[in-house]
């Protein structure tokens, strides 16, 4: 398949190949809509300490399949380990500096790793990501049906995965991350992004639009709609529902329910202000009881809400990058 910078690699064939590896295994950008910055010699910030993290929207051309890109640049902080939590959405690294170390990945088949670029698939399980001080690098958060305009492929072939980008998109990854080291400001970083990924955004017509109606219902609903009511509003069979619907996004409606609830519940719990109790956020983001919640907590963080909420919350502050993330369902696509 080619894009317009280029020909890509051919999905198959490149996420054969990484699979056999595991073993089994003025600009348009929005505007910033989180900034933290921490220079040297700042009030607060020790002179060998660099912590900057910045997010901003895409151009506006590129919402239909960009949430939001999330910068990064850290020295001089204590080692860390980081749980990436499942989301709504695929994950595509461009590191800076020094590569992203993987300590454990969403599927225990695939070993852990050092990558320079990164697109992982939705997933059920946390990923885990270590540094040892420092760390730098651009998120960029894609709609998983953007996954065939962008990417060539469907989401469904990078489920529970973590792929080198360049397995996908060939030599156009390695030219965009050049061009983003050699930006020297985040402005012109995301500009750098917004060029490359323009230039990729090629709508390729298969997603059915009963599986786009499907993901938008479950996200309106913040992941409440049960299968059942899905598969009516699309007329399809429950099992022909699943079917397409995990091709195109990597997980049936039921994960993708899961998750959506999930990331909306975590979210709720990490903003800034004292902390809900368990009970009330169990209700308002449609569990059961609180003790429905603390098990889906376990099952898709890997720890309990108030471990997770210690360990990585506001006033924990190791990580404020990879696999953060921005609230809203985000706009539609075309696929």
């Amino acid at each position: 398949m080619h894009g317009a910078d280029g020909p890509r690699a051919h999905p198959g064939r490149a996420l054969r190949a990484v699979t056999a590896h595991r073993g089994k295994p003025p600009d348009d950008t929005g505007g910033v809509t989180e900034q933290f910055a921490g220079v040297p010699g700042a009030a607060g910030v020790a002179p060998d300490v660099v912590d900057e993290a910045v997010r901003v929207r895409p151009a506006t051309a590129l919402r239909p399949y960009v949430a939001w890109y999330s910068g990064y640049r850290q020295r001089g902080l204590p080692p860390a380990l980081h749980r990436g939590l499942p989301s709504p959405y695929l994950t595509f690294i461009l590191t800076l500096d020094e590569p992203l170390t993987m300590a454990g990945h969403p599927d225990p088949a695939q070993p852990p790793g050092k990558f320079v670029t990164l697109l992982g698939g939705l997933h059920t399980a946390p990923a885990l990501i270590s540094h040892d001080g420092r760390q730098s690098g651009i998120q960029v958060a894609v709609h998983p049906l953007a996954a065939r305009a962008l990417f060539g492929l469907p989401a469904g072939e990078l489920a529970e995965l973590d792929v080198p980008a360049e397995a996908v998109l060939g030599a156009v990854v390695e030219r965009l991350q050049e061009a983003v080291r050699q930006a020297p400001t985040w402005p012109e970083r995301f500009a750098a992004l917004d060029g490359a990924l323009l230039r990729l955004a090629h709508p390729s017509g298969r997603v059915p639009p009963e599986v786009v109606r499907a993901w938008q219902a479950l996200r309106r609903s913040g992941g409440a709609m049960p299968v059942a009511a899905l598969a009516q509003e699309t007329g399809w069979s429950g099992r022909h529902l699943l079917d397409r619907f995990r091709r195109e996004t990597g997980l049936t409606p039921k994960a993708a329910a899961r998750v959506i609830r999930f990331d909306r519940a975590r979210r709720v719990l990490a903003a800034p202000g004292p902390a809900p109790r368990l009970a009330e956020l169990a209700a308002s983001c449609g569990y059961f009881d609180q003790a429905h919640l603390a098990r889906e907590f376990r099952t898709l963080a890997g720890c309990a809400p108030t471990v997770w909420l210690a360990e990585e919350g506001p006033d924990a502050e190791k990580f404020r990058n990879v696999q953060g993330g921005a609230t809203g369902a985000g706009p539609e696509w075309e696929a």
